[in-house]
C-alpha cells in the first residue's frame, strides 16, 4: 500500500513538470509565432463597419432672466442612452498615421424639462425681452416636458495616430472634425413649443477625440474604442416672437456633446 501511494505521488509530481514545461514553453513559443493579418495594415485603403453604444446629452447656457430663478436651473436636460451603426474607410498616409471618414447614422432622445412657467408669469405685461402674454398657469406635462427625438448623420474624418504593434494588438489615437444632418430637427416647421414642436438646426458641426485598441484576429479586426464627440454651433432654434417665454428664451446657447462606446470591424 505504502509502495502504492509512492507510485502515485511520483507519477503525480512527474505529470505536473511536464504541463508546467509545456506551459512555459507555449508561451516562449508566442514569440516566434507570426502576427495575425501581417499585410493588412500596408494596404492603401481599407474599409468595415462599426457599432455604437451612445450617450447623447446637451450643454446649455441658461438666460439669467427666463432660464433662472437666483441660482436655480428652470431647464434641466435629461441624458440618454441610444445606439448607431456606420461605415469605415481608411486610407494609410505612412506607418503611424491614417486618415479614416466614418459616416454612421445615430438614434437619440433626449429630455427636456421646463420648469419656468411660475417664474416667468411675472413677465406677461410684456418687457424689453418679449412680447406681452397671457400667463399659462396650469401647463400640461407636454408643455413642461420635451421629449426631443434626434436621428443624425454624423459624418467624421479622423487624423489616426498608432504604435507598434505589440502581439496582435496595436493602440491608437484620433480626432477629426465632424459634419452632422440632425434629419429630425424640425427647423422649417411653422409650429414651436406653444404647438409642442421642438425646434433645432438641421446642419452642425463639431469635433471628436478617441482612443482604442486595434486587435488582429485570424480573419479580421476588432477595434473597441471610446469617442467623445462635441457640437460647435449653436442647435437652438428660437420660437416665434409672439410665443410666450416659457421654453427657448430660457435657453442661451444649446449644444450636443455625445460619449460612444464604439466596436469597429475590418
Amino acid at each position: 500500500m505504502k509502495q502504492r501511494l509512492i507510485k502515485i505521488l511520483s507519477f503525480a509530481v512527474l505529470l505536473s513538470s511536464n504541463l508546467n514545461a509545456q506551459t512555459f514553453n507555449n508561451f516562449f513559443r508566442t514569440r516566434d509565432r507570426p502576427d495575425n493579418l501581417e499585410d493588412f495594415d500596408l494596404k492603401k485603403f481599407s474599409y468595415g463597419f462599426y457599432l455604437a453604444a451612445n450617450n447623447f446629452d446637451y450643454k446649455m447656457v441658461l438666460s439669467p432672466v427666463f432660464g433662472m430663478d437666483g441660482n436655480q436651473n428652470l431647464v434641466e436636460s435629461k441624458t440618454s442612452y441610444s445606439f448607431g451603426a456606420g461605415l469605415i474607410g481608411k486610407m494609410r498616409l505612412n506607418e503611424f498615421l491614417d486618415l479614416r471618414i466614418e459616416p454612421g447614422l445615430h438614434f437619440v432622445q433626449r429630455d427636456l424639462t421646463f420648469n419656468t412657467f411660475d417664474h416667468n408669469s411675472q413677465y406677461a405685461a410684456g418687457t424689453t425681452y418679449n412680447l406681452p402674454f397671457t400667463p399659462i398657469t396650469d401647463p400640461s406635462e407636454e408643455m413642461v416636458k420635451k421629449i426631443v427625438k434626434s436621428t443624425y448623420v454624423d459624418v467624421p474624418i479622423l487624423l489616426e495616430i498608432h504604435g507598434d504593434r505589440w502581439y496582435n494588438s496595436r493602440p491608437y489615437a484620433a480626432a477629426g472634425i465632424n459634419y452632422l444632418v440632425n434629419l429630425q430637427s424640425n427647423q422649417t416647421s411653422a409650429d414651436d413649443n406653444q404647438q409642442n414642436i421642438f425646434r433645432s438646426t438641421t446642419h452642425n458641426f463639431g469635433w471628436s477625440a478617441e482612443i482604442g485598441i486595434q486587435l488582429y484576429f485570424s480573419r479580421f479586426k476588432l477595434t473597441p474604442a471610446i469617442r467623445g464627440t462635441f457640437f460647435t454651433n449653436n442647435e437652438l432654434v428660437a420660437d416665434n416672437p409672439e410665443t410666450p417665454p416659457y421654453w427657448t428664451p430660457a435657453i442661451s446657447t444649446m449644444q450636443t456633446r455625445a460619449l460612444m462606446l464604439v466596436l469597429k470591424f475590418e
